[in-house]
C-alpha cells in the first residue's frame, strides 16, 4: 500500500522561503559560539565578527555547501539485514521511535496511570521492543536515564551501551560533544576493532540542535563539524516554537528553521565537504494556555509536512517529528 502524502508547499512557496532563508542567513546572519567553526566560516568567505560571535552568510555559499550534500546514504544495523536507507526524493519513508523524555508511564488499572522517572533499565526493554517490531526501522533514544544523571560516569553511554546491547537497528542517540571519540571507539568495538568497516558502516548518528532563534551553540557547533571525521552522519534539528522563539506565522517559522538547520550543515560540510546530513526538525508551535511545546497539535503536522518537502526540494534526507 501506497503511503498517503501530505502536501503544503507549492514550488514557488518554496522558492520564496529559500530566498528568505538566504537573507536571514545573510543578515542578520547566525550566532555561532564556536570559535573553530566561525574561523571555517570566515574562511569559506563570510563575513564573521568575532566580537558578536554572529556569521553572515553569502547566498552562493549557501547552494554551493547543499550541492555538496549526498542525496542517499545507508545506516547501517550490526547485524546487516535491518539497514536503513535515507533518500532526499521521499521515495523511501523510514519510522523511528520519539525521543528523548524524562517520563515513563505505568498502568495501574482501567484509566489509570503513573508517571515516574525514566531509567536505564527502560532504556534497555524499550529497545529491546522496537528491535522486534518489523515496523519501526531505526531507534530515537526513548528516554533519559535519570538513574545516572548525577552518578560518577557517563550517563549518555551507558545508554549508548543499553540500545545497542538490546537493538542491531541504526541509532542516534543522546549525543555529548565531549564523548564522540567514545561513540567511535564503540562503533570499532562492534566491528571487531576494524576501523575501516566502523567508518564505512556507521551505525550510530549524532544530532545536535541550534538554539532557537537563530543561534549555534558550542556543542552543537563541535557536533555538525566532528561527526563526519568519524565516518557518522550527523542531524541538525531545529526546535523552533512558533510565537516564541519564532515568528507566530508558520511559514515565517519554516523560514529561521531553514535557515537555523542550513546552517549547521554548512559547518558540516565545510568541515568535511561531502558529508552525510540529515535535515531534522521537532519545530512546533508554543502554547501560552498550557505553557508548552505540543509535540503533537495540527500545527506541528503542517510544519513537519513543509520540512519534510523542504528537504526534498534541497535533495536531503529528512527526519520530522509526527503524530
Amino acid at each position: 500500500m501506497k503511503t498517503p502524502g501530505f502536501t503544503v508547499l507549492t514550488k514557488d512557496d518554496m522558492d520564496q522561503i529559500h530566498e528568505a532563508t538566504c537573507k536571514v542567513l545573510a543578515n542578520p546572519g547566525i550566532l555561532i559560539n564556536h570559535e573553530g567553526a566561525r574561523k571555517l566560516c570566515k574562511a569559506a568567505g563570510c563575513d564573521v565578527d568575532d566580537t558578536t560571535k554572529v556569521v553572515k552568510f553569502p547566498k552562493a555559499l549557501v547552494e554551493d555547501c547543499l550541492k555538496k550534500c549526498p542525496k542517499s546514504f545507508t545506516l547501517y544495523s550490526r547485524n546487516g539485514k535491518k539497514d536503513v536507507k535515507m533518500t532526499g526524493d521521499g521515495s523511501v519513508i523510514n519510522y523511528t521511535t520519539f525521543g528523548i523524555g524524562v517520563k515513563m508511564t505505568n498502568y495501574v488499572s482501567p484509566g489509570v496511570y503513573e508517571n515516574r522517572a525514566s531509567t536505564l533499565k527502560d532504556i534497555a526493554e524499550i529497545a529491546k521492543v522496537v528491535d522486534a517490531c518489523d515496523n519501526v526501522d531505526e531507534i530515537c533514544q526513548p528516554v533519559t536515564a535519570l538513574d545516572y544523571a548525577t552518578a560518577d560516569c557517563c550517563r549518555t553511554i551507558r545508554e549508548v551501551d543499553a540500545v545497542m546491547s538490546n537493538s542491531v537497528k541504526p541509532f542516534w542517540q543522546d549525543t555529548e560533544w565531549q564523548y564522540m571519540d567514545i561513540y567511535y571507539d564503540y562503533e570499532v568495538a562492534c566491528y571487531g576493532g576494524d576501523e575501516e568497516e566502523a567508518r564505512k558502516k556507521p551505525f550510530l548518528m549524532p544530532c545536535g540542535c541550534p538554539s532557537s532563534p537563530l543561534q549555534i551553540d558550542f556543542a552543537a557547533a563541535e557536533i555538525y563539524t566532528q561527526s563526519a571525521k568519524y565516518g557518522m552522519p550527523v542531524m541538525v534539528l531545529s526546535m523552533a516554537m512558533g510565537a516564541a522563539s519564532s515568528p507566530i506565522f508558520l511559514a515565517g517559522t519554516l523560514v529561521t528553521h531553514n535557515a537555523e538547520v542550513l546552517a549547521g550543515i554548512i559547518l558540516a560540510q565545510l568541515s568535511t565537504p561531502g558529508c552525510q546530513v540529515v535535515y531534522g526538525s521537532s519545530t512546533t508551535e508554543f502554547d501560552f494556555f498550557y505553557n508548552s511545546s505540543p509535540v503533537g497539535s495540527p500545527e506541528l503536522g503542517l510544519i513537519s509536512a513543509g520540512v519534510a518537502q523542504l528537504a526534498q526540494y534541497y535533495g536531503l534526507p529528512s527526519t520530522t517529528a509526527g503524530v
